[in-house]
């Protein structure tokens, strides 16, 4: 957590955008971790983080307070129709309840604009892994696989990068 905490820090200085990074990170962290570990992103983390997103985005640290709105809402009923659509034509949702909620959860933290960067590039990384273990053997076809902890560095990185311009 070092470096992710030495990243945040240098990318927001110190103050109250750092310090809220720093909370951000520790908790995309240990939610990948638990995750990876048990394929389940408690609500008792994933909630408060929500929560905490949109109280610090009411003094607009890291977007407007709709924006972080909107990337709550955005985030969550995206994933919710990929999960309907992937019941519907598969017979399995694909995708967990929780990770519905942590996009929520960092569009809570910075908004709208950081959805589909944070899609994309957790979507492609996720791909090129899982076919990787299936071409090496590592798991099976029908293997379930966290996807977490790819929505949790994407987002990050969205956060990091998303130019200020696309905040207004």
């Amino acid at each position: 957590m070092g470096g992710l905490s030495s990243w945040a820090a240098l990318h927001y200085g110190v103050g109250a955008s750092g310090l809220a990074a720093l909370v951000l990170v520790g908790g995309l962290l240990t939610l990948s971790l638990i995750d990876l570990d048990h394929q389940l992103l408690p609500d008792v983390l994933v909630l408060p983080l929500l929560w905490l997103g949109l109280i610090v985005n009411s003094f607009e640290l890291f977007t407007t307070l709709s924006h972080a709105l909107w990337g709550a809402v955005g985030g969550y009923l995206v994933l919710w129709a990929i999960r309907f659509l992937s019941r519907l034509i598969t017979g399995d949702y694909g995708i967990g309840q929780g990770d519905l909620k942590l996009l929520a959860m960092l569009g809570a933290w910075g908004g709208w604009q950081i959805l589909p960067v944070t899609l994309v590039l957790s979507s492609l990384v996720f791909a090129v892994v899982g076919s990787t273990l299936l071409a090496l053997g590592k798991i099976e076809r029908t293997a379930h696989v966290p996807f977490g902890p790819y929505l949790a560095a994407a987002g990050w990185l969205a956060l990091l990068y998303t130019p200020a311009w696309s905040v207004v």
